[in-house]
């Protein structure tokens, strides 16, 4: 019998239903992913299932008694009051919280009071936002002896490893798929495109039928009230349809080439309070580097971010900056958004246009690309969410022309479509990326180099990007890290495994259709040249015949040659 059932779930929020007649049935056992685009309703429907949200229409069941706990995106201190103290204190110490109660230090806390009550189903928001990778590590592990739980998040290496189904909210629907993100993936790509095609042959048929109604005086002699009817009821259809929402569309502005050298250390050490950040470090940081800093909270990512740029004097060694180096920051903590500001303020002051390094572009039209309709151009910076507001500073930091980005976790609260579309423009900037993340698979995707906090004020650089870095160290595993090392049947210090970027990805995703299309032409072409009267054609149209030819031969081999070597790193 299922824990909770959500039968004909209807919630509306402004013009389109969060929820449109949506079902859902949770086991006990499961471990769910729900997913979804920013603005969908995720955190809506965790808070429903948790009682502190009301549906407009249809029906919630739960088996008696059953304890229910939620931790919300942004949670408030706890109480624990009614939580035996001693098994409070047992998941503080796991969590490690200190009593700081810094953004990080509340969610660790929230979470501990939450498995201190043993609940029967755990809803968790964006529970990885603030943690550093040990505390993902804890909470993973923590994760797969809970009796059920819905997780909202967008690291895919998260769900990958906790969830056992992968529950989508899209357009209003709850859509189903069994296992962790990856087999999520497959599924939905040939789902997408099985809806288009639909959609094409609804489309061109309601055109042939809004074509035969307006053919005039001579066809109205021939109507019957049967088509008629037909029509309008696909015209109802079509005005009913919702629309896959867009892609947000991300360039970056490159700007001049910078000078060979970006940063140079010698002996540089940082200290504050008496804590050694950085001690004698030597680092050099060249033009074209896609340099990821990893490290526990607390261990100074961001103040070694400052030391290379320049902006933080260290106490001792020296720091040699390259020349000619244009610099965009993005920051964790938004404090460069004016919040009284509207969005379109913020993007282009007292101006309708954004000068962008590929030329002009209206600045609603700029807005459009990430996801900013027009009527939410003029809403003030407040009112944003926490992703449209990191889609603002997106935009905003990518407007100007930099050979230097500087990334302080761009990842909270981004939803994966646009977070995958980020690793690609990532992909291919020509410039230099220094960036703090938490997440491993966005590290795997975008850097080439690791610089890894190992305690004291040491840092150690790492060829390759997360996972390459655990192969290579040789300090001892956390316990996290080596938990997941064992369950992937793989000796901690000796796990490789290659990774497709989102870009390879998609390229293995097209080339049996490309490959299809090319061996399609060299049929149409052989059988051309066959015909009795071929060579009665001009000797020019020939010899173009022959250089095609001998054309997609070569593209055939070269394409057959890269989806080979694509499956065999996938693999």
């Amino acid at each position: 019998m299922p824990l909770l059932t959500l039968a004909d779930a209807e919630l509306h929020y402004g013009d389109l239903p969060l929820l449109d007649r949506a079902a859902l049935a949770v086991e006990a056992g499961e471990r769910i992913g729900l997913i979804g685009r920013n603005g969908t309703g995720k955190s809506s429907l965790l808070g429903i299932l948790a009682g502190t949200v009301a549906l407009d229409d249809g029906e919630l069941k739960k088996t008696d008694g059953l304890r229910i706990v939620r931790v919300e995106q942004e949670p408030a201190l706890p109480d624990a009051s009614g939580v035996e103290s001693y098994k409070l204190e047992k998941f503080l110490h796991l969590f490690k919280v200190d009593g700081t109660l810094s953004g990080g230090e509340r969610k660790r806390a929230a979470l501990a009071h939450a498995f201190a009550q043993e609940p029967d189903l755990l809803l968790l928001d964006e529970p990885t936002n603030h943690l550093d990778i040990d505390g993902i590590l804890l909470l993973e592990n923590i994760l797969l002896k809970t009796p059920a739980a819905i997780v909202v998040t967008h690291d895919r290496a998260f769900l990958d490893r906790v969830a056992t189904r992968i529950v989508e909210l899209d357009r209003g629907r709850l859509l189903s798929f069994a296992g962790n993100f990856s087999a999520y993936e497959k599924t939905k790509a040939a789902q997408l495109a099985a809806e288009a095609v639909t959609q094409r042959k609804f489309d061109r048929f309601w055109a042939q039928e809004e074509a035969w109604i307006r053919k005039g005086i001579e066809a109205r002699r021939t109507r019957n009230e049967g088509r008629v009817r037909r029509l309008e009821r696909l015209r109802e259809e079509r005005a009913a349809r919702r629309s896959r929402i867009g892609d947000v569309r991300i360039a970056i502005g490159e700007g001049q080439r910078s000078g060979k050298l970006v940063s140079e250390f010698s002996g540089v050490s940082k200290s504050f309070g008496g804590k050694t950040i950085v001690s004698s470090l030597d680092l050099i940081v060249s033009r074209g580097d896609r340099l990821g800093l990893v490290g526990p909270n607390g261990a100074g990512k961001t103040t070694l971010l400052n030391l290379i740029l320049g902006t933080l004097a260290p106490d001792s060694g020296n720091v040699r900056l390259g020349t000619n180096l244009q610099v965009a920051y993005f920051d964790q903590m938004r404090e460069v958004l004016d919040p009284e500001k509207t969005v379109a303020e913020t993007i282009s002051p007292g101006a309708d246009w954004v000068e962008l390094p590929g030329g002009r572009k209206h600045v609603m039209s700029y807005l459009g690309d990430f996801l900013f309709p027009p009527r939410r151009a003029n809403s003030k910076v407040s009112m944003l969410s926490g992703g449209e507001r990191n889609r603002l500073l997106l935009a905003r930091l990518f407007a100007k022309p930099a050979n230097l980005l500087v990334l302080d976790e761009p990842t909270n609260d981004l939803d994966i479509e646009s977070l995958e579309l980020l690793e690609a423009a990532l992909q291919d900037y020509a410039g230099t990326i220094l960036l703090v993340s938490h997440d491993r698979a966005f590290l795997d995707n975008v850097v080439t180099q690791t610089l890894a906090a190992e305690g004291d004020g040491t840092w150690k650089e790492y060829a390759g990007g997360y996972s390459d870095y655990l192969r290579q160290r040789t300090a001892p595993l956390t316990r996290g890290e080596a938990s997941v090392s064992r369950e992937r049947g793989v000796p901690p210090r000796e796990k490789s495994r290659a990774r497709l970027s989102y870009k390879e990805t998609r390229e293995l995703e097209s080339l049996p259709a490309e490959i299809s299309a090319l061996e399609a032409e060299q049929r149409a072409l052989t059988s051309k040249m066959s015909e009795p009267d071929y060579y009665r054609q001009p000797p020019d149209a020939l010899r173009e015949d022959q250089r095609r030819n001998a054309e997609i031969e070569t593209l055939l081999l070269e394409k057959l040659e890269r989806w080979e070597a694509l499956e065999t790193k996938e693999k």
